[in-house]
């Protein structure tokens, strides 16, 4: 199996090492100073004291890496619609996609059914060009439950790894799902299938979208702001609409309000990857954790009064500071 990585970031880097650690040697598309650590000494993966190096096929090049059997994007998502003429370059014709980002992918609702089948959400997939070039025949979703960051170009730091679970929301490609799952554990990941994945995005979500946004605003961890009443009121208020949202498309949560936050609770004072981002001066992957629930909500005639607000501030927040 030909892997190919667009974004070896945190989560992209974790994984490739993985695949490389389990036999396969992944080709990684970089630039500038990622590129020549890449081809200087491999990809450098740290846990601990413990430190491994992965030899990788490192290009700057998409044609010389088009064509695999698999393009993983560990882009963010508010990068894929300015990466798509990219994306489409490393594709073959057969090319599957696995994804690995945060918040609501273009194609989520693409075969779901229901009252919201088929909308385009324009903060995840604007017009649409990623659901017309990459339909959900062609992808592996996947949902990551990790803590990695880029400790400089070509190293990769793992601080804690849970689950990394990938589906196929299609049902078209199986054995593609089973080989990829197959590939990371045989590399130590903890990969699994899911045959419910748009619920395990659903679930991850419900956190993401409250506690990312919020952390910009506060510049606080998630222990500060659940130890806040009036912050964890909202916390709630927003958990509760975005239940909603699910229970009318057919994705009920199946947990209560207070169940999901014992399960926040034990994170501790983690510090959010969009409160990273703003730190960082990076932009902030706001549309598809939050703006695409708002639009959500809007089509369905649903009150989000809560989940509108925080969006409104996060983006005045974000244009303010240029990261919009």
């Amino acid at each position: 199996m030909r892997v190919t990585v667009l974004g070896a970031g945190a989560v992209g880097g974790w994984l490739a090492a993985g695949l490389a650690r389990g036999g396969l040697r992944p080709a990684i598309l970089a630039r500038g100073a990622s590129l020549a650590a890449l081809r200087a000494h491999g990809l450098r993966f740290r846990e601990g004291e413990r430190e491994e190096v992965f030899p990788v096929e490192a290009s700057e090049e998409p044609e010389a890496l088009a064509g695999a059997d698999i393009l993983l994007l560990g882009l963010k998502s508010h990068d894929l619609p300015a990466a798509l003429p990219l994306v489409q370059r490393l594709m073959g014709p057969d090319t599957l996609v696995a994804t690995a980002q945060n918040g609501l992918p273009w194609w989520f609702l693409q075969g779901f059914g229901g009252p919201a089948e088929g909308l385009t959400l324009n903060a995840v997939d604007p017009g649409g060009a990623l659901a017309r070039a990459i339909p959900v025949g062609r992808v592996l979703g996947g949902v990551a439950h990790v803590g990695a960051m880029v400790e400089a170009p070509g190293s990769i730091r793992l601080m804690k790894q849970d689950r990394m679970i990938f589906g196929d929301p299609s049902g078209r490609n199986p054995a593609a799902l089973a080989a990829l799952v197959a590939a990371l554990r045989a590399g130590g990941i903890p990969a699994e299938a899911s045959a419910d994945l748009r619920r395990e995005i659903w679930l991850k979500l419900w956190g993401n979208s409250n506690m990312n946004p919020l952390s910009a605003l506060c510049r606080a961890d998630m222990q500060a702001m659940l130890q806040d009443d009036g912050v964890r009121g909202l916390v709630e208020a927003m958990m509760v609409e975005m239940a909603a949202i699910g229970d009318r498309i057919g994705l009920p949560t199946g947990q209560t309000v207070e169940e999901r936050m014992v399960v926040t609770r034990r994170l501790g004072p983690f510090r959010t990857s969009m409160l990273q981002d703003l730190e960082a001066g990076r932009r902030l992957e706001l549309g598809p954790v939050l703006g695409g629930l708002v639009e959500l909500a809007a089509h369905l005639g649903l009150p989000a009064p809560s989940l509108a607000g925080v969006h409104g501030l996060t983006r005045l927040l974000a244009q303010r500071l240029g990261l919009d």
